[in-house]
């Protein structure tokens, strides 16, 4: 297939893939966070909460927790945030696999996010 069939496919197609799906997610929580800045007291409280319980990622949930509280603290903290949770680089994927949010989308906003595999 040629790269010009392959780009007519993608553009074609209406089903979305797992990956276009938590962008999809991210960009709506960067979106409620830069709306109203005091729900980042959410992941703040998963974070304390999962570490309480024995978590094993400490690591990473700290990083997540040095990033919040810079966020609350200053403007630019809060746009590094915001970037963050928008980008699509390999790096930022991996970084938010372990992200601390749950509980800050409404069911009814996670309702948009669901799919399912074509496998």
């Amino acid at each position: 297939m040629s790269a010009t069939a392959a780009f007519a496919y993608l553009d074609s197609r209406t089903e979305r893939t797992g990956a276009e799906v938590s962008a999809d997610e991210f960009r709506l929580i960067a979106d409620k966070i830069e709306a109203d800045p005091s729900l980042l007291s959410i992941p703040l409280g998963n974070i304390e909460r999962w570490l309480a319980r024995g978590h094993s990622a400490v690591k990473r949930l700290e990083q997540w927790r040095v990033m919040l509280l810079d966020a609350m603290a200053s403007r630019p903290g809060l746009s590094h945030l915001l970037t963050l949770l928008r980008d699509q680089s390999a790096e930022a994927v991996f970084f938010k696999e372990f992200a601390p949010f749950p509980g800050l989308l409404s069911k009814d906003e996670l309702e948009r996010f669901k799919w399912t595999s074509a496998h």
